[in-house]
């Protein structure tokens, strides 16, 4: 069928918003970005804020590595959050442009 994209020609985003809220506290951001290094992620964009004690970071983080592996990135940004005492999230990209278009 002309005019259609197939599945080779539209590749996948390796793009994800990564959020991270909580009690300010030292270290957040070392820890965060060590697991982002560890899974091969590089830091596209980023905005942090601390407002009074809450600390607030929103990244564009894009994985770098053919075989990364999201649910395992997940669960250690879920570990590291524990750890810290914050909540973290992940979501890929695609996901997030579709669940805010206006």
């Amino acid at each position: 069928m002309r005019g259609c994209m197939d599945k080779e020609t539209q590749a996948p985003s390796n793009r994800f918003i990564v959020t991270v809220i909580g009690q300010d506290r030292v270290g957040i951001v070392a820890r965060i970005s060590a697991v982002m290094m560890e899974y091969g992620m590089n830091i596209v964009d980023i905005s942090q804020t601390i407002m009074q004690d809450l600390f607030t970071m929103i990244m564009l983080a894009q994985a770098t590595s053919r075989d990364f592996k999201l649910a395992s990135f997940q669960a250690a940004m879920d570990q590291a959050a524990r750890e810290l005492g914050v909540e973290a999230k992940v979501m890929h990209e695609d996901a997030f442009r579709y669940m805010h278009r206006i």
